[in-house]
């Protein structure tokens, strides 16, 4: 098989067809990293029933990744068998003989020599390597080296900081193109803001520049948008009573000119009502019909990111570590037990309430969190998906994510633990987030320019330490350990930090231009998408009116964007009643209700608003990130990708059309002639799959699984023995990653 290449390590090993013409571009080791340690013949299992299929090779731990290079292998900068040091949860050594296990952790001795190694990683997979025939003492060493060097002492230990700074010397890479060509805005400059004022037309507001330097707030980007009633005098004065002197967070604004903003808590009580009613008043005046301002209390209608947390850890627990064994009633109930579905459902329940106070009731509404930086950053970028199609498209869904993640100071390095140094801080509220957004995708799938391949890489990049994006707590963090990284590197002074330590939106830094084109949806309906009326092929264009602003009236039961006496967390059964499709008219029913059913009487606008239907039959498992990995959920020629290769082909083919459409009609105004007399070449085609030709089988290729372009041969093996199985070892093993010995060790 294929592999979709993978420097920066998405794991995404591809089965691409044998007979592929051009082989994917393979991007090989540039900069070299540090061999640490190392022990041959070892044994990588593939199968916990039979060790056939097993392979054989060299395990090596580097001070980049765990590599295991069968006999033959060309050496990939992250090849199918590499795992990122920063994607590992737990090093687990096992001697069968003795009957002893142990969870390493950095700088720990190990008194036995084992016989087995299993990583847990943080993208699911479970890796398992067998010492049978290797060096005892070999295989100790390279086992305390894995353990040691997955938990870097200080940031600047992580291997990024080697790899880009070499990178950017040996290539001579430097800003002759604006920011290293990269299309996404990053907005830690006054003109990508002033773009997405003027782009969403919020008039009233302005670019503030009070925290130049970061003089204000530690945790807020340089550059916030405020509205232009308040000046920079007065929200000095104010910054004190907010956490960490966080002022208020412009995010978007409507058509209708209602705003979306988001704030901390305020720190003291008396000043309170004050301070927010002068906030309230500047949004208030920056609206043309001066419409009221909602605030709603997240921390109060959402769960803590401790429950997040949890529920992560029990559904990782049943889809991967757990023997896939039970009937399908007992595993799904398992599921929906882990509340992780339960979690998603309220996330997108209290985003579809904000969308209608926004464009229902024609308010600006207040998301407020004690830090803002947590459940923030999922609800403001969900309403904005919601809400606004140019966020659906995957320019403005990474602009989305850098706007209010990465510079609204989302802390990824303690949410993502990248240093293993605090367990208690660490949530997936990212992950949580992608899911979200996929749930989206599923119920429509024409609206969203990339795809769920896209949403899962994303989700892995985070444990690659090669890129800006995931690595830092706030803004002032990267600005400040980056400025250190340039002195340390004879990086010139004044150089952009986005072109010498780039962020993750620049995928030709993992990926090959064929292997990226997987990313792209076929079915999307976007600006200026292709599509077929009464039998022509016609451009699509967005109307002006997009938004259903129908409803102006008060509901009395809402308080803060939630319906008075529901449960904040509603159990299985009882999900958000106003959003199914139930069209019948409901007598007493509030004007949020209505508005619900309204727009769920009509046929879905892709280029519109989007609401989401939350009953559990709607809201479901996210498969190919949760289940890639496990051989017995792997369909062979089935799942959701057998569309998908299908619909791919279909688009193919009418771009081909339309191009020869063109040359023989002669070009429009508007086309771009093509220099090739055939067609476009085959890198340069938007779809993965390629159009069928006369003697392909009707049927799909024999390397497609559910799980593609991801595969479950060598990274999920869990032990097969009796007695007490690893599983339930491991069951609760999220607060055994300090400790020294298990319970029954005899160290």
């Amino acid at each position: 098989g294929e592999e979709l290449c993978h420097p920066g390590g998405a794991r995404s090993r591809a089965a691409a067809p044998p007979h592929r013409e051009e082989p994917a571009e393979v991007a090989r080791v540039s900069v070299s990293d540090i061999v640490v340690n190392e022990v041959n013949f070892v044994r990588k299992c593939i199968s916990a029933e039979s060790s056939q299929d097993d392979l054989w090779g060299k395990l090596i731990c580097t001070n980049f990744k765990v590599s295991f290079i069968p006999q033959d292998l060309s050496h990939l900068l992250l090849g199918e068998h590499d795992i990122p040091l920063t994607c590992l949860e737990q090093v687990v050594t096992v001697n069968d003989t003795k009957g002893k296990k142990k969870v390493l952790g950095s700088n720990q001795k190990l008194k036995f020599n084992p016989t087995e190694l299993i990583l847990y990683c943080k993208d699911l997979r479970i890796i398992r390597f067998c010492f049978d025939e290797a060096g005892p003492e070999s295989a100790k060493k390279v086992c305390l080296a894995i353990a040691h060097y997955s938990h870097p002492a200080d940031l600047q230990l992580l291997f990024g900081f080697e790899y880009q700074g070499r990178r950017y010397h040996e290539f001579k890479v430097n800003g002759s193109s604006p920011r290293g060509g990269l299309q996404t805005p990053i907005f830690d400059r006054p003109s990508d803001w002033d773009r997405e004022i003027k782009r969403t037309g919020a008039s009233e507001w302005r670019v503030c520049s009070i925290n130049e330097g970061y003089a204000i707030s530690q945790s807020l980007p340089e550059y916030v948008v405020v509205p232009v009633s308040l000046a920079d005098q007065d929200l000095k004065k104010y910054s004190i009573f907010f956490t960490d002197q966080r002022i208020p967070l412009w995010c978007w604004n409507h058509p209708n000119g209602s705003a979306l903003v988001r704030m901390t808590s305020i720190n003291d009580p008396l000043q309170q009502k004050k301070i927010d009613q002068r906030i309230f008043t500047a949004i208030t005046k920056s609206h043309p019909q001066r419409s009221e301002v909602i605030k709603s209390d997240l921390d109060k209608c959402l769960p803590t990111i401790l429950d997040i947390q949890c529920a992560f850890v029990k559904i990782r627990q049943i889809c991967v570590i757990d023997p896939f064994e039970e009937s399908e009633e007992r595993w799904l109930t398992s599921i929906e037990n882990s509340r992780w579905l339960e979690y998603v459902r309220a996330f997108l329940k209290q985003s579809a309430e904000t969308v209608y106070l926004l464009d229902g009731k024609n308010a600006s509404v207040i998301l407020q969190e004690e830090e803002d930086r947590d459940l923030c950053c999922v609800v403001s970028s969900l309403v904005q998906l919601m809400l606004d199609p140019h966020y659906r498209s995957l320019i403005g869904f990474q602009g989305l994510v850098q706007k209010e993640w990465v510079m609204a100071g989302h802390r990824f390095l303690d949410r993502c633990n990248h240093l293993k140094k605090n367990d208690k801080v660490e949530s997936p509220l990212f992950i949580l987030f992608l899911d979200c957004v996929w749930q989206m995708m599923n119920q429509y799938p024409a609206a969203f320019e990339f795809t769920e391949a896209y949403l899962t890489v994303l989700s892995d990049s985070m444990w690659i330490p090669l890129f800006s994006t995931f690595l830092f707590n706030s803004p002032k963090q990267r600005a400040q350990h980056l400025m250190d990284f340039a002195k340390n590197k004879a990086i010139p002074q004044g150089e952009d930090q986005v072109v010498f330590f780039p962020p993750v939106w620049n995928w030709s830094q993992q990926f090959s231009t064929k292997d990226q084109t997987l990313f792209n949806n076929p079915m999307y309906v976007g600006k200026g998408a292709a599509c077929v009326q009464n039998g022509e092929v016609k451009s699509f264009r967005r109307t002006k009116k997009n938004y259903s602003s129908t409803l102006r009236g008060t509901p009395s039961s809402m308080r803060n964007g939630l319906r008075g006496g529901e449960e904040t967390l509603p159990r299985r059964g009882s999900l958000m009643s106003e959003l199914k499709p139930d069209f019948s008219v409901v007598k007493d029913e509030s004007p949020s209700e209505r508005f619900f059913r309204d727009w769920f009487s009509r046929p879905a606008d892709q280029q519109g608003v989007l609401i989401p239907l939350l009953i559990p039959s709607h809201v479901v498992l996210w498969k190919l990130f949760f289940l890639r990995w496990v051989p017995e959920a792997c369909i062979h020629k089935g799942g959701p990708v057998t569309a998908y290769h299908k619909l791919s082909q279909l688009v193919d083919e009418i771009e081909l059309l339309q191009i020869h459409l063109r040359r023989y009609k002669g070009p429009s105004p508007c086309s771009t002639p093509l220099p090739s007399p055939s067609g476009p070449p085959s890198d340069q085609r938007r779809m993965y799959f390629k159009a069928s030709s006369p003697n392909d089988p009707p049927t799909p290729p024999e390397y497609l699984t559910s799980s593609f372009p991801f595969t479950p041969v060598g990274n999920l093996c869990r032990r097969s023995i009796h007695g007490t199985p690893i599983s339930k070892f491991l069951n609760g093993a999220r607060i055994w990653l300090s400790t020294e010995t298990l319970a029954n060790d005899t160290v």
